[in-house]
């Protein structure tokens, strides 16, 4: 259900309250606005008409709120209504957990997943003087940021010019002796040759403890290639809108048979915090890659085929692809890599 057809829904229940004698209005709203709840309420979407209604029918608002909550509950798609602050209503609509997660990463935008948990907290990070390790510890360095953390970055010695020019190691690096325990199995071969984005997802992709593969494996453009399906699925979901605006509508979180690809993206807070707590990057280069998995099925469904019209379930697969997408800049971002929108 769109805001336009519960807005037409609510609208409904009022008019059917004063058709049969339970509310007394002569005039009737032209339209009911429904919004994303404030500050206090719940549920998917909120509307102030029991407020509008209040005074003209002679009844308290909540009275008003709680005649209308018992005919919305009667209504297909609505999954429950409460009554919140002085008589608002917030209605939850069926299926509605998935577009709340739609519409939540949709308003953070890259920083979905983000938190204040580790806020006020100086972490210090030391390396050592070896081309992965300063890569992770870079990456380490900027989860730790998305969940509120201050990282203070060391190593025994600077980072070479190419490390920095190359692959986006800082340069405000910390040079102190002491231990390392960002100690990775070190890059067999120089990463720098396959630029930054592959070199860093080379490095990045392996689990701490397990030797990282550098060759142009990490440059091909096909499916085996993971950084490939990842950066693709990206560039396809910002495809997507930009076909979906051309052909006249936009995303509207509803609901979406996509159980998959819904809980890699109610995973990523998770992900980014265990990422951040053990100092392992890789677990969220992997996420990406199963967010990017998920998505693939959903594109092909997402636009309009032939003749058809753009209908509610298509709104509803562009806001999660959107979404989706979002997630994987977020992610690639935090991983010091790029994510383009034309691939």
């Amino acid at each position: 259900m769109t805001p336009v057809e519960l807005s037409r829904t609510v609208l409904h229940a009022v008019r059917r309250a004063v058709d049969e004698g339970e509310l007394a209005v002569a005039v009737l709203p032209e339209r009911v606005v429904v919004a994303p709840p404030g500050p206090g309420g719940c549920g998917d979407y909120a509307t102030n008409v029991a407020l509008q209604l209040a005074r003209p029918a002679g009844q308290p608002a909540p009275a008003v709120a709680e005649l209308l909550r018992t005919r919305l509950l009667r209504t297909d798609g609505i999954s429950d209504v409460v009554v919140t602050g002085p008589g608002f209503l917030n209605i939850s609509l069926a299926g509605g957990a998935d577009a709340r997660l739609v519409r939540d990463i949709l308003r953070a935008g890259p920083r979905y997943g983000h938190s204040d948990a580790l806020a006020g907290q100086t972490i210090e990070l030391h390396a050592a003087p070896e081309v992965r390790a300063l890569v992770l510890m870079d990456s380490v360095a900027r989860v730790l940021r998305s969940q509120g953390a201050r990282p203070q970055l060391h190593c025994t010695r600077p980072p070479e010019d190419a490390w920095v020019r190359v692959l986006g190691v800082p340069e405000d690096i910390h040079v102190r002796p002491g231990t390392a325990p960002l100690r990775p199995v070190p890059a067999p071969a120089d990463p720098t040759p396959l630029g930054r984005d592959a070199a860093r997802w080379a490095l990045l992709h392996p689990a701490p403890h397990d030797r990282p593969r550098i060759g142009d494996e990490h440059l091909v453009q096909r499916e085996s290639n993971p950084l490939f399906r990842v950066r693709y699925a990206h560039a396809r979901s910002r495809a997507v809108v930009r076909n979906a605006a051309d052909l006249g509508f936009g995303p509207e979180p509803g609901p979406v048979n996509a159980s998959a690809l819904h809980q890699a993206l109610a995973d990523h807070p998770r992900v980014l915090a265990a990422t951040a707590a053990h100092r392992a990057p890789d677990r969220l280069a992997r996420h990406l890659v199963a967010v990017a998995d998920a998505l693939a099925t959903l594109l092909p469904s997402v636009l309009p085929l032939g003749d058809e019209k753009p209908s509610a379930a298509h709104r509803a697969r562009l806001a999660l692809a959107e979404a989706a997408g979002t997630v994987l800049a977020g992610g690639l971002t935090l991983l010091g890599i790029d994510a383009p929108e034309h691939l």
